[in-house]
C-alpha cells in the first residue's frame, strides 16, 4: 500500500507528466512508467520522503527516452550516458562538469549497476567547490530505453556489467573510485573527469562558452 501522502504526491506527478507527454504517449504508458520508476527507488532507498519527487524525475527521463528512441523528439540534441556502478561519484561528476558546460546545447544522464543510497559527499563537496551543484541528484539505474536513447556511453568503472546495443559510441574513461576518498584525494579525480568531458564536447562539436580548466 502506497503512503497517503506519497499517492497523493505521485498522483500530482503523474498529471504533470501526462500534460508534458500527452502527444507522445497514451495514459497507460505514462502511468506505468511513473510508477515502475517509484518502485525502483522504494526497492532500495532507506529515507522515503522524498521518492515521489525521484519517480517523477526518473520517470520523466525514461520517457523522453523513450520518445527519443521511437523518433518522436523533434530535432533530438546529442545525449551522453555516462555509467560506473554505484552512480554515487564519478558518473555523478560527469554528468555535473557535461551539463554545465554542454549549456542546454546536449543532454547528459548517469547511472549504476548497483545504484548506491546516496551520493559520495565528498564528490559533492569537490563540485561544489568549482562552482556545480550535484547535491539534488540521486543514484539510479540504467534502463533499456536510456541506454538505446544514448548518442554516446562513456563507461567508468561498471566492467563486464555494462550494457552493449548497437548504435551508441563506447567509451571507456579508466578513473580511480572516490569511495571511501577525502575531498584532497577526490579534487584530482574531479579534474581528470573535467578534461575528459571537455574533450568530448570537442568531439561532438560543442564549443566550449565556459572552461574549467587552469
Amino acid at each position: 500500500m502506497l503512503e497517503l501522502d506519497h499517492e497523493t504526491a505521485l498522483e500530482s506527478a503523474e498529471a504533470r507528466l501526462q500534460d508534458e507527454f500527452a502527444t507522445m504517449f497514451d495514459f497507460e504508458t505514462v502511468h506505468c512508467y511513473l510508477y515502475d520508476s517509484y518502485d525502483e527507488f522504494v526497492a532500495r532507498s532507506t529515507v522515503t520522503l522524498f521518492l515521489p519527487t525521484l519517480a517523477e524525475r526518473f520517470g520523466r527521463q525514461r520517457l523522453y527516452a523513450l520518445a527519443k528512441v521511437q523518433g518522436k523528439v523533434a530535432q533530438p540534441k546529442p545525449t551522453v550516458l555516462f555509467l560506473c556502478t554505484h552512480n554515487a561519484g564519478r558518473s555523478q561528476m560527469a554528468l555535473g562538469l557535461f551539463t554545465h558546460l554542454a549549456q542546454r546545447r546536449a543532454i547528459a544522464w548517469s547511472g549504476g549497476s548497483e545504484p548506491s543510497v546516496a551520493l559520495n559527499p565528498a564528490a559533492v563537496e569537490a563540485m561544489a567547490e568549482i562552482g556545480i551543484d550535484i547535491a539534488d541528484e540521486y543514484p539510479k539505474p540504467w534502463t533499456e530505453e536510456i541506454i538505446r536513447a544514448a548518442d554516446v556511453i562513456v563507461s567508468m568503472g561498471c566492467g563486464d556489467t555494462c550494457p552493449i546495443v548497437p548504435g551508441p559510441r563506447y567509451d571507456e574513461w579508466i578513473i580511480e573510485d572516490p569511495a571511501g576518498l577525502g575531498l584532497t584525494e577526490v579534487r584530482p579525480i574531479r579534474d581528470d573527469i573535467a578534461a575528459r568531458v571537455e574533450n568530448l564536447l570537442a568531439d561532438l562539436g560543442i564549443p566550449l562558452v565556459d572552461s574549467l580548466r587552469g
